[in-house]
């Protein structure tokens, strides 16, 4: 039995959820998430809590199991508390700013570097150097922080890019030089 897919999920107060045929949708105070499960996956809500299980022990079922438990779990709890990456540009004349609802990014390049988030995804800047990207849906929060990232990642000599918050940057030593 899988440890993660037995686990039961919480619905929290103010949270809806609904099965209709092989999609469960989970409605909330900060919007709608829904996810759609395979036929080897039976999805069951009991008072306050859905039960995840496999309707077979088959390879497929097995390895579905946890997956399917975890992708529900993030839907029911992001529509009541957004997720969030925060992100952290270092390095001298980098900075960030809105426009609209897009993100401008100086990284060093001839020109500026300019991202739409997609819709259910918000960014905002604080203090030209902190950038955090939230909303319901775990994996296009990630998606979308990775993205911007990835127009500049941190280089090993000075650390300059844009980073995760708290992630630790293994630095390199520069040349020797003469004697």
């Amino acid at each position: 039995m899988s440890r993660i897919g037995k686990l039961p999920i919480a619905i929290p107060d103010g949270v809806e959820v609904k099965i209709e045929g092989n999609v469960l949708t989970a409605k909330g105070p900060k919007g709608t998430e829904t996810v759609e499960f395979p036929s080897e996956i039976e999805v069951v809500i009991a008072e306050k809590e859905v039960q995840v299980n496999r309707k077979a022990e088959d390879r497929k079922s097995r390895s579905l199991h946890g997956l399917f438990r975890t992708l529900i779990s993030n839907a029911v709890v992001g529509v009541k508390t957004p997720f969030e990456k925060k992100l952290e540009i270092i390095g001298v004349g980098y900075r960030a700013a809105m426009q609209g609802t897009a993100i401008n990014l100086s990284l060093g390049y001839s020109h500026p570097v300019v991202i739409e988030p997609p819709a259910g995804v918000t960014i905002t800047v604080e203090a030209n150097t902190k950038v955090t990207v939230s909303g319901t849906n775990k994996q296009m929060v990630g998606d979308v922080a990775a993205l911007i990232r990835s127009k500049r990642p941190p280089e090993p000599y000075k650390g300059k890019g844009v980073k995760y918050e708290g992630e630790y940057i293994a630095r390199k030593a520069g040349k020797a030089g003469k004697k």
